[in-house]
């Protein structure tokens, strides 16, 4: 079983679309079992806060829902319990790897380093209000690190 888990700064907006879009994702193709899927903060803003309006709406366009979902932060001890920490800017990496203490097996990547823009950051609709993109590039992105999981036998 692969375990996942996306991470943003409040867990509201893009890492719980990351969460539930690759959910989807595994599910359309018969693969759930195969994979353990999340999503946390690196802050304490948000938590237990539901999915933000704008994240449950775009996504529910596409018949998916989040319901459920609130807000978590990471924590140390979620090292051992993921194979990757898929954040979505520069900042999310580093924070990701303070609280987790560092990144000795190299699980804590970007998740557009899995596309053909490696390095790209995903901008938080909560400053930008652009869902759309956001929602554009985390497809990119999931598919992206899916079809590497998938060449890899995984």
């Amino acid at each position: 079983m692969t375990k996942i888990l996306f991470v943003c700064h409040g867990n509201i907006c893009r890492s719980p679309m990351a969460e539930f879009m690759l959910k989807d994702l595994v599910k359309k193709r018969g693969m759930e079992r195969d994979f353990l899927i999340s999503s946390s903060a690196t802050s304490a803003e948000e938590i237990g806060n539901p999915v933000h309006p704008g994240t449950a709406s775009r996504l529910a366009r596409e018949g998916i829902s989040t319901a459920g979902k609130y807000a978590v932060q990471l924590k140390r001890t979620d090292y051992d319990r993921y194979d990757y920490f898929l954040g979505m800017d520069q900042w999310n990496v580093r924070n990701m790897k303070r609280i987790l203490g560092g990144d000795p097996e190299n699980k804590v990547h970007l998740l557009l380093d899995f596309t053909g823009r490696p390095g790209e950051e995903i901008a938080d609709p909560w400053y930008t209000g652009d869902f759309e993109r956001t929602y554009a590039d985390i497809l990119e992105g999931c598919t992206g690190f899916l079809r590497q999981l998938e060449g890899q036998g995984t």
